[in-house]
Order: structure tokens, then sequence, then C-alpha cells
């Protein structure tokens, strides 16, 4: 969920942003952390617990999706701890598409944590279940199913 680039002469530097450009491999590493909360979630409810990571992690989508990924916080923990220990991205990617991802992975997120809160546990479950499927299939196989949506949006509209 992160906003880094390419460290090259021409590039600002690291975790500038650069014409909405992101290391696609920061969302990546974000949607790791998130298959890793919401794993979590599922496995320890119904609880207060649970509630707890779920409205966590609601509120990384919230800042992901509403502030951009410079205001990811799984996107901070990628420039600061992780992206320098890596060589430049070879490619660079839209911010839109996985900035939209953070939009969906919210409203499910706010659908499960309004369940969680008012007793509804198989609606939460659901919900949490449908957003642990798309992080994992992102963090798994770099298929992140938030960002086709968004492509086949852009395509009908």
């Amino acid at each position: 969920m992160p906003d880094d680039q390419a460290s090259d002469v021409t590039a600002p530097a690291p975790g500038a942003a650069r014409d909405g450009l992101v290391d696609p491999r920061g969302p990546r590493f974000g949607a790791v952390l998130t298959t890793v909360l919401l794993a979590s979630v599922l496995l320890l409810a119904p609880s207060a617990a649970a509630t707890a990571l779920l409205a966590l992690q609601t509120a990384v989508f919230a800042l992901g999706a509403f502030g951009g990924l410079r205001m990811a916080p799984y996107g901070w923990i990628y420039r600061t701890l992780v992206r320098p220990r890596l060589q430049p991205p070879t490619e660079l990617e839209e911010e839109a598409p996985p900035r939209f991802a953070q939009s969906v992975g919210f409203a499910f997120a706010a659908v499960a944590l309004v369940a969680a809160l008012l007793g509804w546990t198989p609606v939460m479950i659901a919900a949490v279940a449908m957003a642990f499927v798309a992080a994992f299939l992102n963090a798994a196989f770099g298929y992140c199913l938030g960002c086709e949506m968004y492509l086949l949006l852009r395509r009908v509209t």
C-alpha cells in the first residue's frame, strides 16, 4: 500500500511520489500483512480481540483509500523497513488501481466491523473472509482483485 518508486538518477528521493506511480511490491507487502491480520480475525472470531483487530484493519484500509497510499501504515512500514533493503523496482504502476482496492477492502471491513459490533457473527465472518481471499490472492500470487475491478470499471465507463 505504499507509494515508493525506483531510485535512479532521474527519480526523486525514495519514498517521494512521482506522477502517481508506485512500486508494485509495496501493495503486495501490504497484502501479506492484511492477510495475516484478517486470518487472525477469522481465527479469533467472535471475540473482543477479533473486533479490535478488525477495527485496526478497517482504519488501515480507510487511510489507504481516502488518504492515498502514502498515508497507509503498511506503506510506511514497507518504505521504511523493507524497501531500503531491496533492489530498485524494475517497473512502476499507477496508484489508482491499488487505491481503489483499498476502497473495496474498506467497504468489506466496514461491513464486517458493523456486523461484529452488532453481534452478527456470520455476516462478520463472511465479509472478513471475502476481504481475506482478495488479500491472499495478492499476497500469494500478485493478483490484485480490486485492481482488476478498477481496470474493468475503467473499460466499461
